[in-house]
């Protein structure tokens, strides 16, 4: 399918929402079918861990992750490193610091003002990166549900852990999300919620198409 456009404006789906909510894999179908480019904002924030740690430095020195944020390059976005789970935790760090979000800030809004459209899928994109985006969509699920899917996403990667570790680190980055001084976790006003704790991801990109079809013109 070619380009979405709204009116004269080219389609631009913000979609946010907590860890292992589903949103990334949404985010992927919708970019698919629509026809516009997708970026996991998520990926900047693991690559900026990612490269503040094979340099040799502490997770929580805010000076290497700022430069890292402002140094980054495309391709560390390729690295199969940034998917392991203890990425997630690092970049969960490295996102509370304002000069690596502010860094990226101005990445994301490259990507979303191109000419196609986009969607970008995170945690304040409708609330700091495009706030305003024709379609918002916060993807939620229960804690419980969200750390059985990504503990069943591990085992497939062949990763071991336990599914209260899991449990226990999804909500220790809710609550570090929610709590941060810039850009916290949280769904923007105007943001179509979307709870996926009992929808399959076909039930879930049902949902969400209806949404956005019903804001495109006819």
């Amino acid at each position: 399918m070619s380009a979405a456009y709204m009116g004269d404006l080219p389609l631009v789906i913000a979609i946010d929402g907590p860890a292992a909510s589903g949103k990334g894999t949404l985010a992927k179908r919708l970019a698919a079918h629509y026809g516009l480019p997708h970026l996991d904002t998520g990926l900047l924030y693991r690559a900026v861990a990612l490269t503040v740690l094979d340099a040799g430095y502490a997770i929580d020195d805010h000076a290497a992750a700022a430069r890292a944020a402002a140094t980054l390059i495309a391709d560390r976005l390729a690295d199969p490193r940034l998917r392991d789970r203890a990425m997630g935790e690092a970049a969960s760090r490295v996102s509370s610091v304002p000069a690596v979000r502010a860094a990226l800030l101005a990445w994301q809004q490259r990507f979303a003002g191109n000419s196609l459209g986009a969607v970008l899928d995170g945690r304040d994109i409708g609330t700091v990166v495009c706030p305003h985006a024709r379609v918002k969509l916060f993807i939620t699920a229960a804690p419980e549900e969200r750390a059985r899917r990504r503990h069943l996403e591990l085992q497939r990667r062949g990763e071991s852990t336990s599914l209260g570790a899991i449990l226990d680190d999804i909500v220790a980055r809710d609550a570090r999300d929610a709590q941060r001084s810039t850009a916290p976790l949280k769904a923007a006003a105007d943001a179509v919620l979307l709870d996926t704790t009992d929808l399959d991801a076909d039930a879930a990109f049902a949902a969400a198409r209806e949404v956005i079809d019903r804001a495109r013109p006819h």
